[in-house]
C-alpha cells in the first residue's frame, strides 16, 4: 500500500469523490480539488505544463522537502507539511525560476497564488486532508 493511501486510510480517489484541504486551526478549507504525486514520476512533473491553477486545486506532493517552478508559467503557493500534516512554512505568490526548500517537510502542498492569504494559514497550523464523498 502507498504511503498517500495509508495516510488516508482509503482509497487516493473515489470514483465521485476528491481531496480536499481543510485548516483544522482556523476551519476553513485551502483546497477542494487536490490532486496527488507520489510516485517518482509524477512528482517530477509536478505542475509542469500546465497553464494555469484555478482557485481550489492543487497538488500534495508527497514525499517532498524541495520544490522548483522553474519551466512553470503561472505562479503558486507553497505549504510545506510535516508527517502530521502539520503547517511548517508557508510561501505566498512564488513565480516561475524560483526555489524554495524546508528540511523539516514531509510534503508539499502546491496551491493557487492567494490561497494562504485568503486562508489566513500560518506555519502551526494543523491540517486535515481527505476524501469528499
Amino acid at each position: 500500500m502507498n504511503l498517500v493511501r495509508r495516510l488516508l486510510t482509503r482509497p487516493r480517489r473515489a470514483q465521485s469523490g476528491r481531496l480536499y484541504v481543510l485548516n483544522r486551526t482556523r476551519q476553513i478549507r485551502l483546497a477542494h480539488s487536490i490532486e496527488v504525486a507520489d510516485e517518482a514520476s509524477t512528482r517530477r512533473k509536478g505542475l509542469l505544463g500546465r497553464t494555469n491553477l484555478l482557485a481550489g486545486e492543487g497538488l500534495w506532493i508527497v514525499p517532498c522537502e524541495a520544490i522548483h517552478t522553474f519551466g512553470m508559467k503561472f505562479p503558486i503557493d507553497l505549504v510545506f507539511l510535516d508527517r502530521n500534516k502539520v503547517v511548517r512554512k508557508v510561501r505566498h505568490n512564488v513565480v516561475p525560476g524560483r526555489l524554495s526548500i524546508c528540511l523539516s517537510a514531509h510534503s508539499v502542498l502546491e496551491l493557487a497564488s492567494g490561497s494562504i492569504r485568503l486562508s489566513g494559514t500560518l506555519p502551526g497550523d494543523a491540517l486535515e486532508i481527505g476524501v469528499d464523498a
